[in-house]
């Protein structure tokens, strides 16, 4: 528009000083500048793009090809195109998320109906919601006078999950408080916890008799087990982002995942009943609009490539303040509802984990363990953790990545809140032990006074 302001001004000036010459340069001006307005916009609205790339889901260190097929659809030659592939700025970063091999970034240029392919790959190295694409394309007019921007083609999301390290055993069903709780599901008797004999009854096996003490009654008694009482697990996992130190991320973040995708999976091999429940955001809630999720990325031109950029990319926050939740239900696939889960799972910090836990407690069957997965264990939290195991929950804390310094402080709020199966994961290799390992060492084996708050 300024262009053409000057360029107007100058042939006025130019016939007011009947000045011929420069007024014919005027003209000659004011004709390229609307051939070269014309031209931008027309080749910005020939060019036509489609991508091609399998968004099934992937594991960590997979890739995906993606292959751009750019058309001319005009009658007229495109002398210059420059063609960008979107992905996420944050993923290219240090630590990478997103290894890219082969040219998203070219530029061509395309004879009529014309058509040109632009193919590279990418490989996800951490667990995440990946968006490939859409394009923004580049063109303009020979001189520089104009530059049009358009976005085409429809954005692929890719959702890699996390990794799922063996678990040799499961072994987390707490101790229940001392008092009466009714159970909902007597599952069977676990022979390892012995709790005592009684008189035989019709129907008892053989095997059970206890003939050291029918030898001292002189009439038959039995043993009796500790029912198994526990059915499945819910996870409580807390992705508050004031847990998660910058310096860091993402390993911590992606160690908590991994952490609560191995435990699901241990629990639905034995097909116990699993759930979750999580303080994070699920990123598929960033997707600009509900156009784009759909794929229906084409626009008219945008001035500058950054507001092109800008208007198709994961917004950067989310206005949701609800919990991601999978109800706890039974069955394999209700394991790969929750892997799913886990892998769009981003921090936020909407909700505290004092807030998840009373939200969630009305929802969480008695009959399951809530293993809560945390990266400190702050005031509220413990207390909020105390007030499920008085409820009468079977409650396991298992704090991930915490230094050593700060762990008789999180014990000690634990213990203190009667929270007493306690573990701490700070590799993966301490994580394929955890299942055979027992509750954490209490006081006496730190050698000191664990301070309470």
């Amino acid at each position: 528009m300024i262009w053409l302001v000057v360029i107007l001004l100058l042939i006025g000036l130019a016939l007011a000083l009947q000045a011929g010459l420069v007024a014919f340069a005027g003209y000659v001006l004011l004709g390229a500048y609307l051939l070269s307005r014309y031209l931008a916009r027309r080749w910005a609205a020939d060019l036509a793009a489609e991508r091609a790339c399998d968004a099934s889901p992937r594991e960590i260190g997979e890739s995906a090809e993606v292959v751009v097929t750019l058309r001319n659809t005009g009658p007229l030659p495109i002398l210059w195109v420059l063609v960008e592939d979107l992905l996420p700025e944050g993923m290219l970063a240090r630590p990478k998320r997103l290894g890219v091999k082969g040219k998203r970034v070219k530029a061509v240029n395309l004879g009529p109906r014309q058509t040109k392919r632009i193919k590279y790959t990418v490989t996800f190295e951490m667990r995440g919601y990946y968006q490939l694409g859409p394009t923004v394309l580049e063109t303009g007019d020979v001189f520089g006078l104009h530059r049009r921007h358009r976005v085409i083609g429809s954005p692929v999301f890719v959702m890699v999950y996390p990794k799922v390290v063996p678990l040799p055993k499961y072994d987390f069903a707490s101790q229940r408080p001392i008092g009466e709780v009714r159970l909902h599901n007597r599952l069977f008797e676990d022979p390892t916890r012995p709790a005592g004999v009684r008189a035989y009854q019709y129907g008892d096996p053989i095997s059970r008799v206890h003939w050291r003490a029918t030898a001292r009654t002189g009439e038959l008694h039995v043993r009796v087990y500790e029912p198994t009482s526990l059915a499945g697990a819910t996870l409580l996992v807390d992705f508050h982002a004031d847990g998660y130190h910058s310096r860091g991320e993402p390993s911590r973040s992606d160690l908590v995942v991994t952490t609560a995708a191995s435990i699901a999976y241990a629990v639905s091999v034995l097909n116990q009943p699993l759930g979750l429940a999580s303080n994070g955001r699920d990123a598929a809630d960033r997707i600009r609009d509900e156009a784009l999720a759909k794929g229906a990325a084409d626009t008219p031109g945008y001035e500058t490539r950054n507001e092109a950029r800008g208007r198709f990319e994961l917004k950067d926050e989310s206005d949701r303040i609800r919990p991601v939740v999978v109800e706890t239900r039974r069955g394999f696939d209700q394991f790969q509802k929750v892997r799913e889960a886990l892998a769009r799972l981003e921090l936020s910090d909407a909700m505290g984990f004092g807030g998840l836990a009373l939200e969630m407690a009305p929802r969480i069957p008695r009959d399951a363990t809530v293993i809560a997965v945390l990266p400190r264990v702050p005031v509220e939290t413990a207390v909020a953790l105390g007030t499920l195991r008085r409820q009468g929950f079977a409650v396991t804390a298992l704090i991930v990545g915490l230094e050593e310094a700060d762990r008789l402080q999180a014990h000690g709020r634990l213990l203190a809140e009667t929270v007493r199966d306690i573990r701490y994961v700070n590799s993966e290799a301490e994580l394929a032990a955890l299942g055979g390992n027992t509750a954490a060492p209490g006081p006496a084996a730190y050698g000191v006074d664990i301070p309470l708050v």
